[in-house]
């Protein structure tokens, strides 16, 4: 009997532990996902390379991996692992593959070995060795060469001989000097989140066969001693090739023949003012740069050459200055020079795409009302259709054309990659990197609402429910604002604003698409140009009011307001103009509109939003500058920014923490000295979500 009611004591603290379902998404939870990168298929179609990023939180690191998976299924294996190893690209014979790796000298090329009948790596060895580091590689279409990146010094110009070596020396004394100053004689002299020093990205091709000399032995004071390596600057001079990019589709590509590339180069006198990026075309061998798309004064970007080598297709938009015109997806022919644009009747923006291995049509992704579905078109006209639903992203194709692959993401899981037949709609999760850590956790999916903004028009929400949901309890609200404004909510994932988790801790999350946003057609996103606080603002507390009306779980008198970029001016744009939130949450947000033009570095944004500068376009800059509403300033508000953020600099976020202090307004600020406009460090993301969370739930959470 004794021992019957010990089994059973044993038995009832057991149990519980294995009846516990999924617990709420942690912070930790989210740092323990793979980050997977695109899709690359072998060219016999066997197999996929892609990388994946492991995030220690402990040691503050991500580091990615090169992992592959058979395309007829089966596990998907990390096969280069004792270094970081990033962005495989194929060699074309399927033998080898290229990829980034920081092992030795920064970032460099290497070259690994592949077995296809195993699909094991067989020997490593790196390739490059510059000076200036390489990024960005792709493999020739003929197997002899590789193309790859590098910011270098443009004064370096010459032979390959004297440029490698005054790079390097120039590197070198960079390095020991003291001083660390710089002269600016012309605009864009940061970007984003860096300095430029006097650099220009550059396009180089070197051998595939042979290792390039390296500078690991590389003398105190570097002298021409050091010797030429053989790789070629394609695009010498004072010009960025490729233009800067915040990540997505290449912006160069090689010709099928191997002979040719097509590069993105922007050649005005002032690029700051300027989006007119143009599409330039260089021999493999050197030569001079033609430009193929000088007939149009907006941007180009983004070439693909058709496989039977035709067509050069590209995205492009018509109004300079713009940076958020529509992309329309076009076709350059190759012998006659003849443009023709395939998506004009198509009224979103095209995304990343590919050719099929025919040459008679593409698939291209295209946001649209909060998903990215995949489209299918045809070379010779019609109008676009849609393959497959969902939020994609990153189109490939298998050579012989039979399998579609592509990332998939929504608001409940993170980037994995997929796979169709072409002509099926049927889709198949190729991988499940992170099922172990997603089944644990509970998440709700996202509904999407309608309903009536200003001057009628319709504009769509989405709301995401706490775990454990019970529909008889009030809860909090923290309403989500996007930047941009073009951008969007949708049903796709973030590690830097992710609705779960701000979902997580027993609060009801709201995002709105207001005018500005994309996926809603051209004329949607044109609307909050010159009219920042205007109609946007009011879809935003329209669309509030709407899920308080309909919700009756939601707690209008427990709500707080939070967005980063065009959401942080929202968000301060708020601060003056309602009290109806208990907090606000200001992220990198423009503050005054006259000082955040003249610090920012994209001056064609400002200039674009705002019509003008602000002495040309005054009134605009004063009407919809956050900092003149000051004397209605009540809420408490967490200001949030970086010093390295160039795009709208912190000077913002110190200005709106010196006015809340000065007008008695509860108010902290969090600092970081080491980010730019997104938080991305781990630790440094750890402590932002703390800090918001924490701040959130002082003013809201009962």
């Amino acid at each position: 009997m004794r021992r019957l009611l010990l089994i059973i004591f044993v038995l009832l603290c057991v149990l519980p532990v294995f009846a516990q379902g999924p617990h709420p998404f942690t912070f930790e939870d989210m740092m323990a996902l793979k980050r997977v990168a695109e899709p690359v298929p072998s060219p016999d179609g066997k197999w996929v390379l892609f990388s994946a990023v492991d995030v220690n939180l402990q040691a503050n690191t991500k580091t990615p991996h090169v992992w592959v998976v058979p395309i007829a299924g089966g596990d998907a294996r990390e096969i280069i692992a004792d270094q970081d190893a990033d962005r495989p690209r194929w060699a074309p014979d399927g033998k080898s593959f290229a990829f980034l790796s920081t092992k030795t000298l920064g970032s460099q090329v290497w070259i690994a070995g592949f077995d296809g009948a195993k699909g094991t790596v067989t020997a490593v060895h790196r390739l490059t060795g510059i000076p200036t580091e390489a990024g960005g590689e792709i493999w020739s279409p003929d197997g002899k060469n590789i193309l790859f990146t590098s910011d270098v010094y443009p004064e370096c110009d010459g032979a390959p001989a004297d440029e490698i070596t005054c790079n390097a020396k120039k590197v070198d004394e960079a390095s020991k000097s003291m001083v660390k100053a710089q002269i600016f004689t012309r605009l864009l002299y940061r970007h984003w989140n860096a300095y430029r020093e006097g650099k220009r990205s550059h396009i180089f091709v070197v051998s595939a066969s042979l290792p390039s000399p390296t500078f690991e032995d590389m003398p105190q004071t570097v002298t021409s001693a050091i010797g030429a390596g053989p790789a070629l600057d394609l695009t010498p001079g004072d010009y960025d090739s490729p233009v800067f990019s915040l990540g997505g589709q290449d912006d160069y590509a090689f010709s099928p023949d191997g002979k040719e590339i097509c590069y993105t180069s922007n050649h005005d006198k002032v690029e700051a003012t300027s989006t007119n990026n143009d599409l330039w075309i260089v021999p493999v061998d050197g030569g001079p740069a033609k430009n193929i798309t000088s007939d149009n004064p907006a941007g180009d970007s983004t070439p693909l050459y058709s496989p039977d080598g035709k067509y050069i297709a590209y995205r492009a938009q018509q109004r300079p200055g713009y940076e958020s015109d529509r992309f329309r997806l076009m076709l350059y022919d190759r012998a006659t020079g003849e443009k023709k644009n395939l998506t004009e009747s198509f009224d979103r923006w095209v995304g990343t795409y590919t050719w099929s291995p025919d040459s008679a049509g593409l698939y291209f992704s295209a946001e649209d009302k909060g998903e990215s579905p995949i489209f299918a078109l045809d070379v010779r006209g019609g109008a676009p259709k849609q393959m497959v639903g969902g939020f994609n992203d990153d189109i490939a194709v298998t050579g012989r054309g039979a399998v579609l692959l592509f990332t998939r993401m929504s608001v409940q899981w993170p980037n994995e990659i997929y796979k169709a037949r072409v002509g099926n709609s049927m889709i198949d999760p190729l991988i499940h990197l992170n099922d172990e850590v997603l089944t644990q956790v509970a998440m709700s999916p996202l509904e999407p609402f309608w309903f009536t903004g200003a001057e009628g028009a319709k504009v769509e929400g989405f709301l995401v429910k706490p775990p454990n949901f019970d529909p008889n309890h009030k809860y909090p609200v923290k309403f989500l604002i996007h930047g941009g404004p073009q951008g969007a909510w949708g049903d796709d994932w973030s590690y830097r604003w992710n609705p779960e988790l701000f979902a997580a801790n027993g609060y009801v999350v709201v995002t709105i698409n207001p005018r500005g946003s994309t996926g809603y057609g051209q004329k949607f996103i044109d609307d909050i140009n010159g009219d920042w606080g205007g109609k946007v603002f009011e879809d935003l507390m329209k669309g509030l009011d709407y899920a308080e009306k309909t919700y009756p779980f939601i707690d209008k008198d427990r709500e707080c307001a939070l967005g980063a970029s065009y959401g942080g001016y929202a968000v301060n744009w708020i601060l003056g103009h309602t009290n109806r939130f208990k907090c606000l949450v200001s992220h990198d947000g423009m503050f005054n509109a006259d000082s955040a033009w003249g610090t920012t570095e994209e001056l064609w944004f400002n200039e674009w939003e705002f019509k003008g500068t602000p002495w040309t376009s005054r009134e605009l800059y004063r009407k919809w500058s956050p900092h003149l509403a000051a004397p209605n300033f009540k809420t408490p508000t967490l200001v949030i920014h970086s010093q390295r953020d160039y795009r709208l600099d912190v000077s913002e976020g110190l200005e709106l923490f010196t006015t809340l202090q000065r007008m008695k307004v509860p108010s902290k600020m969090l600092y970081f000295p080491d980010e730019g406009h997104w938080v991305l460090k781990p630790q440094n993301s750890q402590l932002w979500y703390k800090t918001v969370n924490d701040w959130v739930d002082q003013w809201v959470k009962k």
